[in-house]
């Protein structure tokens, strides 16, 4: 059977034996046929909101508006979502100062380039556009439940009106992205990211993919949203295509757990643990690097046996993804060893990108990963990962490692599924 695995811009073919392939799993995202095209979807969302007045309500007598926008490394159609979004601010106050803010979180600054492609060249052209720097132009508004100091930036902290956009699908740590989560991490300062990141809420068993309730970093990021004052959010469920097929607009929780419960509903699947799983990170831009290739990876881990094999197709164009990620594993090469030492750091002393280095020594110490990337193989190794050139190169070496029999599950879209094992 051939499988055509979402990579980069493109595909990678995965030729598969009958006798040996065990399932697909695939959620129902792109079976779903929305009742509105992507605008009508939107407009409709901000038409009637959930536990909140309009956007344009709430814009009459702001003077300062900003809106938080996603950054380079999420797939938000933001040329579907922010037009709508700006005329119904302007319709409640044609003299409003708008800013968009881009909520990069302590990820690397979003290009012009890359901002053109995501809003359009006439919003980049019009608007006024911040990219949000977690070391710089931050202030203090509070202290997380956890304890940890919340600082958020000046744009946000200052303006007289706060709302978002954003998507949703589900986070292998946070439940789900969107909602609360474009304020912490997405506007916090670097500290403020690092203690709700800490070690012991990462070795939560609700820190999962799916969960919400009871959910530690859940309770501090949406403490953080409402402290910010997140007033609005607009959030939008996309298919593999990127395209909107559910809108929800509203209350920074009410609107996304309607959401969050729409999108349950399709990416919650029966599924059964295999010796070897082959998965991605769902294509460009999420695959970007190895850093943000660990959420597909983690999918995988929920279907694999202690032992297991994952073959992760992830282009990883952009290599690592930071250099303090990398550096835990050049420093501790045994992933077990580099968990225990990890989960002994208090919240007070994490580090950047200790949390992905967790959950990356996470599913290395108990399982084998093999990834098929445009990275330089030794900088793959360097990760105690097997690097691989194409899916016949991985196939062969996971049949070393589970053996020529073992059979394969294939999940096409690893960040948008949630498996529900039996």
């Amino acid at each position: 059977m051939r499988i055509e695995l979402p990579y980069g811009k493109s595909t990678l073919p995965c030729d598969i034996p009958d006798c040996r392939l065990a399932g697909v799993l695939r959620g129902g995202l792109d079976s779903y046929t929305p009742a509105e095209p992507q605008k009508g979807l939107v407009e409709a969302a901000l038409a009637h909101p959930v536990g909140s007045p309009g956007l344009c309500e709430l814009a009459r007598g702001k003077r300062r508006v900003t809106v938080i926008i996603s950054d380079h490394t999420r797939p938000v159609p933001s040329r579907v979502i922010l037009p709508p979004m700006l005329r119904e601010i302007r319709r409640g106050n044609p003299d409003a100062r708008i800013t968009l803010l881009v909520a990069t979180g302590c990820h690397r600054e979003t290009t012009a380039a890359e901002l053109t492609d995501k809003c359009g060249a006439d919003i980049v052209a019009r608007e006024r556009i911040v990219v949000h720097d977690c070391d710089r132009n931050c202030v203090r508004i509070g202290t997380l439940p956890s304890g940890g100091e919340l600082w958020v930036n000046r744009e946000a902290a200052d303006c007289d009106l706060l709302v978002s956009e954003g998507f949703i699908e589900p986070h292998f740590f946070a439940g789900f992205s969107g909602g609360r989560k474009s304020v912490l991490p997405g506007i916090a300062s670097r500290g403020t990211v690092m203690y709700n990141h800490n070690a012991a809420f990462l070795a939560s068993t609700h820190a999962r993919a799916g969960i919400l309730d009871g959910n530690p970093i859940h309770r501090d990021m949406l403490y953080a949203a409402r402290t910010a004052k997140l007033a609005f959010i607009c959030n939008v469920v996309i298919n593999a295509r990127h395209e909107v097929v559910a809108a929800y607009a509203g209350d920074c929780d009410a609107a996304h757990r309607e959401g969050v419960q729409f999108l349950e509903g399709l990416c919650a699947v029966p599924a059964a643990s295999l010796p070897i799983v082959v998965t991605t990170n769902n294509g460009a831009p999420l695959d970007l690097n190895i850093y943000q290739a660990v959420k597909g990876m983690s999918t995988a881990e929920m279907l694999t046996p202690e032992g297991g094999v994952i073959i992760m197709a992830a282009a990883c164009g952009d290599g690592h993804g930071g250099e303090g990620f990398l550096r835990f594993f050049e420093q501790t090469p045994n992933a077990s060893e580099l968990l225990e030492q990890i989960e002994a750091v208090p919240a007070a002393d994490t580090t950047p990108d200790q949390w992905q280095a967790q959950v990356l020594a996470r599913i290395l110490s108990r399982r084998r990963v093999i990834l098929i990337s445009r990275a330089d193989p030794e900088l793959v190794r360097r990760f105690g990962i097997v690097p691989a050139c194409d899916f016949p190169d991985a196939l062969r070496q996971a049949n070393t490692l589970a053996g020529e029999d073992a059979r394969i599950l294939v999940v096409p879209e690893g960040v948008s599924v949630i498996p529900q094992l039996d």
